[in-house]
């Protein structure tokens, strides 16, 4: 081989077990100093290790997203690709597994790399033989070596479980499968050693020392272990050929299936690969795939993912811009959204960031929080939300994370009680305030909590371990596991017509909707595997559910708006979406329900479809008067002074008091009054108003909307015809008068007949007998009066009051009002 120092840059490429990671470590360990960047944090720790031994611990710096050991006399550096600081100086850099710039979640970290990251005196590229035409367009002067794999690797064909070689690695893609392979065979075999990426370095470490010492032959594992991680591992064998990869199931790529499968065979001894299973049906390898594993051909990758790594800080809606830019090169093409571009975006539309977010400093700080990664999976909206309480801490009084309440965080994770899903949860949950604390200055004391929620995720996982080899199988996870070879989704499972699922009549539980709930007799750590069995074999049946409600007619839909709860929609009784405010108060978000947000984008699109042209139906029947004067506020051609009426009016849902809007409504032109009424409004005494929406069942949709936009939960709603009732909850559309609330456009029918009684500013006794038909009280009906400018005469014990015009509201009625003041009820408007 040529010597790699006499080019700036050299690229090494070739398929697994050549070796190239044991190079890069040589080449490094002989230069001054040095660093590499990994794909992976198990990976990284694992290589720190080796150095260590050769240099001293206080030479060598760890350095990923949860852990950070940096000794102040630091030469090596490993690291996670990501947290590469790429401003240190050092002699030698190496990036591996450069191929991952081809993954759309991560790629552009790895593109970015393979341009900026550079040593002093020496960079080395280490990759797949698929990357090579990627590195002669953008590194033209490049060395490149091709490394050829030191042993042979072939197809073994399908095997059962039972019948697998000693010294096999089982892959799988799910912790569900993981679990499910591990325990049946530590039934049938022993046992089995476990390696996930939710694992801590420590227990990984002790879990394929276990599988290394020959405690146990056998190894199941996620593919985590085609990234480069070393073990004795005769034969690979896949439970599955197929992945979600955080946006749909697709099947593995032939370049994924070869990464995997190189890690059986170590330098000289040969490995195997094959399947569970049967020889046929989607879990099985193709001819094609076979015979390119086997000669390592792979089609050469025609394009990598860039995104910008050197954004612009000026402004957030530069470094937005900055981090939407386009590539120039042919071969690079734009990074899909990642989460921390998503939640970036989702922040900037919330005005305290931007207040806080004035210059460039500022800037990189909110752009640091966003990169905190999504840990548990909640998505960029529920992420967002995380993120945004770190920044809202990190720009304000000292700029830390308060002590206190991530001390509470971390007392809440710190306990190991539960089943197998709760102590995952837990520690998915406690990479995130590892995070934090390796920023530093995050947080006042960061070593501290540094320490903390590394013995907190050590202790967790060790307990993770221990409750999985603890756990026996079941008939129910037998018959799972009976023809995993052939894939979950093979399994004979039936859906009864009420929704019963059964395997092998073994209950699996129901199907309500698109949620499948396990069997209540199922041991709980049972739970999440019968999900993931009914999640594959059930995709049919929620996507003939999902055209099933595109075609439903409007009756199978219904709002529900009970008390004290979100407004949601059912489709034929069953949840299926809620609410999410927009900037429109009549086009709120919809959020599927969490089983119909899973679906195959296809079904969610079907579902989405029907239900917003169901709630744009509905909408413009129920509150065509409030469409009609939103779009007059927004219209140009609308009077400007009927448009400083009809904005806040629009806003608020198509009431509001007349108080409010008193210096408006002083501004009306005739013209204006005319095209109001035209609107549907009615410009009462003490409300302006939509009559129509006063109606039970607009009324209820125009509440169900406010407490969206508001993030408020449903208010109790008046019983159709009741236009009085007495105090207590406040209910939407009526008006607090003495002891009672009533319905505003009542008080204007009771306004209306007392301005038809009187004469002038004569005095006068008002006809009781409207009032008392809708069941107002004596003191009501006085209050009332009083609040449209009458004013009462004396008169003698037990007479009707006599009352006189009075030609205006007295001046503390235009006031704001006391609470304690006898005109408080007046200022109570339930809307």
């Amino acid at each position: 081989m040529s010597n790699f120092a006499s080019s700036p840059v050299a690229a090494v490429l070739g398929p697994t077990n050549t070796g190239k990671t044991h190079l890069a470590v040589e080449r490094m360990c002989a230069h001054s100093s040095g660093m590499i960047g990994f794909p992976l944090r198990l990976l990284a720790r694992e290589v720190y290790d080796r150095v260590v031994a050769i240099k001293g611990e206080n030479q060598v710096a760890l350095i990923t997203g949860e852990e950070k050991i940096v000794p102040p006399q630091a030469r090596w550096f490993l690291c996670t690709a990501e947290s590469m600081p790429l401003d240190r100086d050092v002699a030698f850099v190496a990036l591996d597994e450069a191929q991952l710039g081809s993954d759309p979640e991560r790629g552009h970290v790895f593109t970015d790399r393979l341009l900026r990251a550079r040593g002093r005196e020496e960079t080395l590229i280490l990759g797949s033989e698929a990357l090579r035409p990627m590195v002669r367009a953008l590194l033209p002067k490049t060395e490149i070596v091709n490394r050829p794999r030191f042993s042979t690797l072939s197809f073994a064909g399908a095997k059962k479980l039972s019948r697998l070689p000693k010294r096999s690695a089982i892959v799988a893609f799910s912790a569900e499968e993981v679990y499910a392979v591990a325990e049946t065979l530590r039934r049938l075999r022993g046992g089995a050693a476990v390696v996930m990426g939710a694992l801590s370095p420590r227990t990984r470490n002790a879990q394929v020392a276990m599988f290394q010492a020959g405690e146990v032959d056998y190894l199941v594992a996620t593919d985590a272990i085609g990234m480069g991680l070393n073990m004795d591992v005769a034969h690979v064998a896949f439970a599955s050929l197929q992945k979600f990869d955080g946006r749909r199931t697709r099947r593995l790529t032939v370049a994924e299936m070869a990464q995997i499968a190189g890690r059986a065979g170590r330098h000289q001894r040969d490995g195997t690969f094959g399947s569970l299973g049967g020889e046929d049906g989607p879990g099985a390898f193709t001819p094609e795939e076979i015979e390119a594993i086997e000669n390592h051909r792979f089609p050469p990758f025609d394009f990598l993912y860039w995104r910008q790594g050197e954004p612009d800080f000026d402004s957030i809606d530069a470094l937005i811009a900055s981090l939407e830019a386009k590539p120039d090169s042919p071969v690079l093409r734009a990074a899909p959204q990642a989460i921390d571009l998503a939640v970036l975006k989702r922040l900037a539309d919330e005005d305290w960031v931007r207040a806080r977010t004035r210059n460039p400093q500022a800037v990189k700080r909110l752009w640091a929080a966003c990169g905190l990664p999504d840990f548990r999976k909640t998505g960029p909206e529920h992420h967002a939300r995380f993120v945004g309480r770190i920044y809202q801490h990190l720009s304000e009084g000292s700029g830390h994370v308060p002590h206190t309440w991530f001390a509470e965080e971390i007392a809440r994770l710190d306990r190991t009680g539960g089943d197998v899903d709760t102590i995952a949860d837990r520690i998915a949950s406690i990479r995130s305030w590892s995070y934090i604390a390796h920023r530093p200055d995050w947080l006042e004391n960061p070593a501290h909590w540094a320490e903390r929620t590394r013995a907190t995720e050590e202790k967790l996982s060790d307990a993770l371990h221990a409750a999985l080899t603890q756990r026996f199988v079941d008939r129910r996870t037998s018959v799972l596991l009976r023809e995993i070879g052939a894939g979950l989704a093979e399994l004979p499972v039936a859906i009864a017509e009420d929704g019963q699922v059964t395997v092998d009549d073994e209950p699996l539980g129901r199907l309500d909707g698109f949620a499948f709930t396990p069997d209540s007799g199922a041991r709980h750590a049972d739970t999440r595997r019968l999900i993931a069995a009914a999640d594959r074999r059930l995709a049919g049946e929620r996507a003939r559910r999902a055209r099933a409600l595109a075609a439903s007619e409007d009756d199978g839909f219904a709002l529900i708006t009970e008390a004290g709860q979100s407004p949601e929609i059912r489709w034929n009784g069953r949840t299926i979406a809620a609410f999410e405010p927009t900037r429109e108060l009549l086009r709120p978000r919809l959020r599927l329900e969490r089983a119909a947000a899973a679906l195959e984008p296809e079904s969610r699109d079907l579902i989405f479809a029907r239900l917003h042209r169901w709630l744009e139906d509905r909408t413009q029947k129920l509150l065509d008067p409030l469409e009609r004067l939103t779009a007059a506020a927004a219209d140009p051609a609308t009077a400007p002074t009927l448009r400083a009426l009809l904005a806040p009016l629009a806003e608020a849902g198509g009431i509001v008091e007349r108080r409010a809007v008193e210096t408006v409504l002083e501004n009306l032109t005739r013209a204006d009054r005319v095209a109001a009424r035209k609107l549907g409004l009615t410009i009462g005494a003490l409300d302006i108003f939509a009559p129509a929406l006063l109606k039970p069942e607009p009324l209820r949709w125009r509440t169900a909307l406010l407490a969206v936009r508001m993030r408020e939960s449903m208010p109790v709603l008046p019983k159709p015809g009741t236009v009085a009732a007495p105090l207590g909850q406040a209910l939407p559309g009526f008006r607090l008068l003495a002891k009672q609330q009533v319905r505003i456009d009542m008080i204007e029918r009771i306004a209306r007949a007392a301005h038809d009684a009187r004469e002038g500013k004569r005095s006068f006794v008002p006809d009781p007998s409207l009032a008392i038909s809708v069941g107002l009280e004596p003191a009501t009906l006085n209050r009332l009066m009083l609040a449209l400018g009458f004013r009462a005469l004396p008169v003698e014990a037990g007479a009707i009051p006599a009352w006189r015009w009075h030609g205006r509201r007295r001046r503390e009625e235009h006031a704001p009002v006391n609470p304690n003041s006898p005109f408080a009820a007046l200022a109570g408007l339930g809307r």
